[in-house]
């Protein structure tokens, strides 16, 4: 089978660490720092394992910092400036395709679907994809899991989709930055666009657009973003990782647990920009997709559905085996105590 391979982690080593968002450049050795990809309620659980003390529970002190873009949090691995990234796995394929030796592994997934959410134009009751026919979407950075889980989900519905106005079905812009994205609709760009929350919230709030269906439904799970450290960091700190897996594993637990409000206050002083009554409607919307992970393991099944989405998107040279890239040992060992 013939795959056509896009490195898309391109300067990958000459990302400069100064682009760490809110990171106070501690040094201490004692620190785990963890890139996130982003900073959103999509990954309220890690921010629960903080709130509610599981990380301390388990004798550590973690660091979060935005690293936007898979590209930025693997340079930051990479670079070793963090010790555990937050990302797609794709990622991961693409250093382990690029014959990076000391590779990042994946060892807790933590979202187990996209977590977007498809705004259009009008208020559209019974939505169906074969509406989106003729249509131009505004999807994000190609190669990005946004774009990929959007054109999954086209050509599962039998539209041809076509690229910044290629022939297609359907026109998926990708030539506007993630960023831009909200703006770049209100302002009358684009019958659709594919946004996180709290950005879908706020358009709809605003009646610049409506929420018509969230992609992470009609795509159905796949790990959509996993936390890794390289090869060479779990070789000699087993014992991080695992107490790390664990206190997620807590977080996912106490969110399934408890009500939207309750994950809200938990998690307020890490969206100091979100007023609490909308954070609380943006969790309950993430809860009712049922976007969070309930263990850290990431399934064999899961990640070949992840290989056949990118597949599917042309950024694929070459598999790469579950067990080379993804290592359970730790979930299981949590989930079992």
């Amino acid at each position: 089978m013939i795959r056509k391979f896009k490195y898309l982690l391109l300067g990958l080593f000459m990302v400069p660490m100064l682009m760490l968002e809110g990171c106070s450049c501690s040094k201490d050795d004692d620190v785990l720092t963890v890139a996130e990809v982003t900073h959103s309620v999509f990954y309220a659980p890690q921010y629960v394992a903080l709130e509610e003390g599981f990380f301390e529970e388990e004798g550590l002190k973690v660091e979060f910092v935005t690293t936007p873009g898979a590209d930025k949090t693997m340079s930051a691995l990479l670079s070793k400036d963090a010790q555990i990234g937050l990302m797609g796995p794709e990622a991961s394929v693409y250093v382990y395709n690029n014959n990076q030796k000391d590779y990042a592994i994946n060892f807790a997934q933590l979202t187990q679907r996209d977590g977007s959410f498809l705004i259009g134009r009008e208020d559209i009751d019974n939505f169906d994809v074969s509406m989106l026919r003729g249509s131009e979407i505004l999807g994000g950075r190609a190669g990005g899991m946004p774009v990929m889980i959007l054109e999954y989900i086209l050509k599962s519905n039998g539209l041809t989709v076509g690229r910044n106005g290629a022939p297609g079905d359907v026109n998926v812009r990708t030539d506007v930055q993630f960023d831009a994205l909200s703006g770049v609709f209100v302002s009358g760009t684009g019958d659709y666009v594919s946004l996180f929350d709290p950005a879908a919230t706020t358009v709809e709030q605003s009646n610049e657009g409506y929420i018509v269906a969230s992609l992470g439904e009609l795509s159905g799970n796949v790990p959509y973003t996993a936390y890794s450290c390289l090869k060479s960091y779990m070789n000699k700190n087993e014992d991080k990782i695992e107490a790390y897996t664990r206190a997620i594993y807590k977080a996912m637990k106490w969110v399934r647990t408890h009500n939207s409000e309750e994950i809200a206050t938990s998690i307020k002083k890490h969206f100091t920009d979100i007023d609490f009554d909308t954070l609380v409607t943006v969790v309950e919307r993430y809860k009712m997709c049922d976007v969070w992970a309930p263990t850290p393991l990431l399934e064999e099944a899961s990640y070949n559905k992840l290989l056949d989405i990118i597949e599917m998107a042309g950024e694929l040279e070459e598999t790469v085996d579950y067990e080379k890239i993804v290592n359970t040992k730790y979930a299981l060992k949590v989930m079992e105590e």
